[in-house]
């Protein structure tokens, strides 16, 4: 979570969360409202989903969790 919090992009809320029910795919990154849903997220991975996904609006494909996407 630090990872996402040393990139903040205005607008955009970064929080915890409890079990999502993935915990052997974990860390596990969730981005809301679209439920894109990423597994295995590495710090030096984040700004790949900061930049692709949250500000250009392009989900990180090779990084999507494959049983919901």
């Amino acid at each position: 979570m630090a990872a996402f919090q040393a990139l903040p992009v205005n607008g955009v809320i970064v929080s915890g969360s409890r079990c999502l029910g993935e915990c052997g795919n974990g860390p596990m990154v969730v981005v809301l409202p679209e439920e894109t849903w990423y597994c295995r997220v590495h710090p030096d991975e984040v700004p790949a989903v900061v930049q692709r996904h949250i500000k250009d609006g392009q989900p990180v494909k090779v990084m999507l969790y494959r049983k919901y996407h």
